[in-house]
């Protein structure tokens, strides 16, 4: 059987990391994707000690820059002519409202934009192995509130609301992708991890987790490789099984008008439905 080949973006942490190490140890061949190559050897050090004879993959780019978006894509895509799973793992939690060099709110960046380019940009891949986009959203998008008249988050910003917003945006964007990828045999589904302790919740929540790291990769690794989960698409997941998202995820009016937003943002030429 050929290997799977799966990315996870990032996997030099917290539960990006133990999910590549799940992955590793289920045999499939992990792409590590960190903000710097520093990171990136060192957490690929770390998991092939961890998982000894595991096949490694190292890629990196700062996902708050679409330049270096673009640039990892574009490297995914002439290193590797498939990709079984497609892992949007990264997210960060900013605290106050401050925008990129590109002139986005840094969490829609980060946890949205990147995530919509880096998919869009390194689709050929995934295409080809009839693969599967797996995006980290959190319970919290059930508090996100979306307007697409204000995408910068220029007014009312808070750094729950703006995290909260963001992983709606993970949801809405996991759906739309589905709508579109369904005549390629790719699926598209989002997920709540669980409340693991990771230096995000720490920071963002001021609280600590109850469930494991492990129990936190559960999801993505089930999503990714499991058998069970190749007939769902365009579902929300908890604990490995299908749940409800909150009504504004479910909106597809909403998603629909975020993707074409999103596209027009980012210069991405939209997928037809």
């Amino acid at each position: 059987m050929t290997q799977k080949i799966v990315l996870v973006t990032g996997a030099t942490d917290g539960i990006g990391r133990h999910t590549a190490l799940e992955l590793c140890r289920r045999g499939a061949a992990v792409i590590v994707h960190g903000r710097t190559p520093a990171k990136v050897r060192a957490a690929v050090e770390g998991l092939g000690a961890a998982a000894p004879g595991a096949t490694l993959h190292e890629a990196h780019g700062d996902l708050s820059r679409l330049d270096e978006v673009r640039a990892l894509a574009a490297g995914l895509v002439e290193r590797f002519p498939r990709l079984d799973a497609m892992v949007h793992n990264a997210g960060v939690f900013p605290e106050t409202r401050s925008l990129t060099a590109d002139g986005f709110e840094l969490g829609f960046a980060v946890n949205h934009l990147a995530p919509f380019v880096l998919t869009h940009l390194a689709l050929a891949p995934l295409r080809a192995a009839r693969g599967r986009l797996v995006v980290v959203s959190s319970v919290a998008h059930q508090r996100g509130r979306l307007d697409l008249g204000d995408l910068t988050y220029a007014h009312g910003f808070t750094g729950y609301g703006g995290y909260a917003r963001a992983k709606l945006c993970n949801v809405l964007f996991a759906a739309a992708m589905a709508r579109r990828l369904a005549r390629d045999g790719v699926t598209a589904n989002s997920l709540h991890p669980g409340v693991v302790s990771t230096k995000l919740l720490a920071s963002g929540f001021k609280m600590e987790g109850h469930d494991s790291h492990a129990e936190g990769a559960a999801t993505s690794v089930f999503l990714a490789l499991d058998p069970d989960a190749a007939g769902h698409t365009g579902q929300y997941f908890v604990k490995c099984r299908p749940a409800t998202p909150s009504a504004m995820a479910r909106d597809e009016a909403l998603a629909e008008g975020l993707y074409a937003a999103s596209a027009a943002l980012t210069g991405i030429a939209p997928l037809p439905l």
